[in-house]
């Protein structure tokens, strides 16, 4: 296929709802160079040689869901319509002592699919001693972005029927559902309290979108007032599901910083996840499914962070937990592997990586799941370019086009790049790190991936 450069008129993605005006957002925005950045290798490191099966543990959950088969059926199945996955403890230099004591948070997420009930799951996976949460509500919000709420619509959250709860180190819990008309396409609100510290909080720090903290208890609060401290991460919340609205699943757009969505307009919701939710969306035949982006910026394949539990956990332990955990799942998405290459120690072996990616296909399909893989992306002009690595990286997309690693490739390296210069990204996609595509570049991607393609057949014999 002869590809063409692209026009700047026809790719520019169209204006979202939800985005927030410049000037509000350059008091919050994270500079991030997402895929490179922490590049120490740690406790979650993989062995040398082809990658094992997954064997990471998953997180405790504390039960909180009381709800019967027959209510599920009644209003139909949880589906996820936004997740974020937990990344590492909050450190000293945004939070005191990276807790968070009597104070409130209040979270910002955007909805991928709509419905009439809803309920939210919160993690303590990086805490070191049991968190408190004494308070937590779910509401719409008033505007995109707005710490304020719509009049009428805060839900207090209840877990197994108690206002509050206490999880424990290393665990999470899922709330009581509760009954609220959820839009797509939608900003709301996901507010905890806790009195007292249970050690750093669990976060994900480039969230691309802006949330709050107020000082002491405004979980109920309607009005914004009380939030006068912004952040540009999310704290405790990593997953809110709705039934009721139609959703036939979840799909899970699995990667590192380049589906996180570093260098994507902040609370314009423009990651490529975010355009694929509203192709899925609004276009006809289209299969209806949740969107849930668990991409963490500088995530590798084969090798994780520093610490027990895992800073950063490689995309071979924390599948389990951030893709096949997921409510609703039926395909995934992954775009992994770049940073194996980018990132010392380097893998120079393109087999390694290509093998990791197929054992998580392997995984998938042990759960009835279908698997879209994305090529990866050029980076030439980026600083840790160099030619044997680009080698690495065009043996590794020749592996994933071949076909037996996937279901179904997604080409992002074609979408992209520059086709006179083949190993670096088209101008026009380019954010200016020559690795992170733009709003524009994200568009592409999204529009690389194939509709039909997410549709449940049978697998690849791999």
């Amino acid at each position: 296929m002869t590809e063409r450069p692209p026009s700047a008129t026809a790719r520019a993605p169209r204006p979202r709802r939800g985005a927030l005006p410049a000037a509000a957002l350059g008091l919050v925005l994270l500079v991030g160079t997402g895929v490179w950045v922490g590049a120490s290798p740690g406790a979650d490191e993989a062995p040398a040689g082809p990658p094992r099966a997954l064997a990471g543990p998953r997180t405790t959950t504390v039960p909180a869901e009381r709800g019967t088969d027959a209510d599920s059926a009644a209003l139909g199945r949880w589906v996820t319509t936004w997740a974020a996955a937990p990344v590492g403890p909050e450190p000293r230099a945004t939070a005191p002592d990276g807790e968070v004591t009597d104070r409130t948070v209040r979270n910002v997420v955007h909805t991928s699919v709509g419905g009439t009930g809803a309920r939210v799951t919160l993690s303590h996976r990086y805490g070191t001693a049991p968190l408190h949460l004494a308070h937590a509500t779910l509401a719409l919000a008033a505007g995109p972005g707005s710490p304020s709420a719509v009049p009428g619509t805060v839900r207090r959250l209840t877990f197994a029927g108690r206002t509050g709860v206490r999880v424990p180190p290393g665990g999470q819990v899922v709330s009581d559902p509760v009954a609220l008309p959820v839009p797509a396409d939608t900003d709301l609100l996901i507010t905890t309290y806790a009195p007292a510290s249970g050690g750093p909080a669990t976060y994900h720090p480039r969230a691309r979108q802006t949330s709050y903290l107020a000082r002491g208890d405004h979980a109920a609060a309607v009005g914004g007032a009380a939030y006068t401290e912004r952040t540009p991460g999310w704290r405790q919340v990593v997953a809110l599901d709705v039934r009721g609205g139609g959703a036939r699943g979840t799909l899970v757009a699995f990667g590192d910083s380049l589906t996180d969505g570093v260098s994507a307009t902040p609370g314009a919701n423009r990651r490529w996840p975010d355009v694929l939710a509203d192709r899925l969306r609004t276009q006809g035949g289209a299969p209806r499914y949740g969107v849930a982006n668990l991409g963490i910026s500088g995530n590798r394949l084969l090798t994780g962070g520093p610490g027990r539990p895992a800073a950063n956990p490689s995309g071979l332990r924390r599948f389990p937990a951030d893709v096949l955990d997921r409510s609703g799942v039926r395909v995934v998405v992954i775009a992994l592997g770049i940073n194996d290459i980018l990132r010392t120690p380097h893998t120079t072996d393109p087999t390694r990586i290509t093998e990791g990616l197929r054992t998580l296909t392997r995984h998938a399909h042990a759960h009835g799941l279908r698997v879209v893989g994305a090529t990866l992306m050029p980076f030439h002009g980026h600083r840790g370019h160099r030619p044997e690595l680009e080698e690495v990286r065009r043996a590794v997309n020749a592996g994933i086009r071949a076909g037996g690693v996937f279901d179904a490739v997604a080409d992002f390296d074609r979408a992209v790049r520059d086709p006179y210069h083949p190993e670096a990204l088209h101008p026009h996609y380019d954010s200016g790190d020559h690795l992170h595509p733009n709003d524009a570049g994200y568009h592409r991607m999204a529009e690389a991936v194939d509709l039909g393609a997410l549709r449940a057949a049978a697998p690849a014999r791999l």
